[in-house]
């Protein structure tokens, strides 16, 4: 567990700076939470950004910071959290998920949960699925039935809580008793959009909102798009059900391709404007993988004998029933005209008495019939 001070020390820099401010979590990084803060208070930024950019950035953002501090109260923060039934949980927490450690100067500094569940333990087995707000009804039945069969499958699914394909996946995840997590970005008190004011309510009964931002926190443009990184890493991979070429989703993804975590696709029909996002990505991203069904999600991100995903094979067919030297004579008579036994025996490299029981029993099936030449395949065979 950490410290007091150092847990009221991240609450106020959830309230202060935006979620994944690299600036920040080098500073961090190098002087620890309480020690970041000291040095934002101070008002001297050390050095330059991490994108190459100048001191005058780095300034601002420090002058931006120091300018919320009278406003912040981390206690305040603490217990309004508390009297919503949330908590603050910290990097060295006991229910911190270490995976989001993997997104280095970018993790988030605490994170802001409600919800009954351990989130560490919860996104051990974690898929994340994303896709289109503006979602057809093809991608929604797959996202609520593929949600559903993760949950049957003892595994959690993260989203966002937005229209289309993340309430659709959350939906399929409650609907089957399982577990989901939904990732704000805005405070996780904040109901955005406020239609989907009774699916929180149920998330948050069953399952876990999770949100960068203290509580009150309004939702911006930026943050969606900053809130993406935090989905792909708590989980082992992306789906992305549907998505248009400029979508969100395809964020998620990049992020999850960026932190080598498994990328997935479903497939949608090649005249879909809601799908063409999607075979973008298969097209054009030699990481993304095709996905049908949850077998197949978790052969990519399931455990190595445990979760493979069953081979596919087509329909069997008659032919399929024969024993190996029969199916050779039957692969030795031409596809047109006939041939003797002989020449058979020959091409099938068996010997006379093996061409002619394999004649036989063939014959016997109606694979093939006698004809002036010798044998010949049957005009209409029963199942080639």
């Amino acid at each position: 567990m950490i410290s007091a001070e150092e847990r009221l020390a991240r609450a106020l820099l959830t309230r202060i700076a935006e979620p994944g401010d690299e600036l920040l979590g080098r500073l961090i990084g190098k002087e620890g939470a309480i020690g970041a803060l000291d040095v934002v208070r101070s008002g001297s930024p050390p050095g330059t950004d991490p994108a190459g950019s100048d001191k005058d950035g780095a300034a601002r953002r420090f002058a931006a910071w120091r300018a919320r501090l009278p406003d912040a109260d981390p206690e305040r923060l603490l217990a309004e959290c508390d009297a919503l039934g949330g908590r603050l949980i910290c990097p060295g927490d006991a229910e911190w998920p270490s995976q989001l450690d993997d997104l280095g100067d970018r993790r988030p500094y605490a994170l802001w949960v409600r919800g009954d569940q351990d989130l560490r333990f919860g996104c051990l087995r974690s898929v994340a699925m994303v896709g289109s707000r503006s979602a057809t009804s093809y991608g929604i039945n797959v996202a609520a039935e593929m949600g559903a069969e993760l949950a049957e499958r003892g595994w959690t699914v993260v989203s966002g809580g937005a229209f289309g394909i993340d309430a659709a996946s959350h939906r399929g995840v409650l609907a089957a008793d399982g577990l989901t997590v939904a990732v704000f970005a805005c405070g996780f008190d904040v109901t955005y959009p406020s239609s989907h004011a009774g699916l929180f309510a149920e998330i948050a009964r069953y399952g876990l909102l999770v949100s960068e931002l203290p509580p009150g926190a309004p939702p911006t443009r930026g943050r969606f798009l900053v809130r993406n990184r935090t989905i792909a890493a708590l989980t082992r991979g992306t789906v992305v059900v549907e998505a248009a070429r400029r979508s969100g989703a395809i964020s998620t993804a990049r992020h999850a391709r960026d932190l080598r975590r498994a990328v997935m696709v479903v497939p949608g029909p090649v005249t879909s404007a809601a799908s063409a996002g999607c075979h973008v990505l298969l097209r054009e991203w030699g990481e993304a993988v095709c996905v049908t069904d949850t077998a197949e999600v978790l052969d990519m991100v399931g455990l190595i004998g445990d979760d493979l995903a069953p081979e596919r094979r087509g329909p069997v067919l008659d032919r399929d029933r024969l024993d190996p030297v029969t199916r050779d004579v039957l692969e030795a008579i031409p596809a047109r005209g006939g041939a003797g036994t002989a020449r058979i025996a020959v091409a099938a490299g068996v010997d006379l008495d093996t061409a002619l029981a394999g004649l036989g029993a063939l014959s016997a099936a109606g694979f093939v019939e006698r004809c002036a030449k010798g044998w010949r395949l049957r005009r209409r065979p029963p199942d080639r």
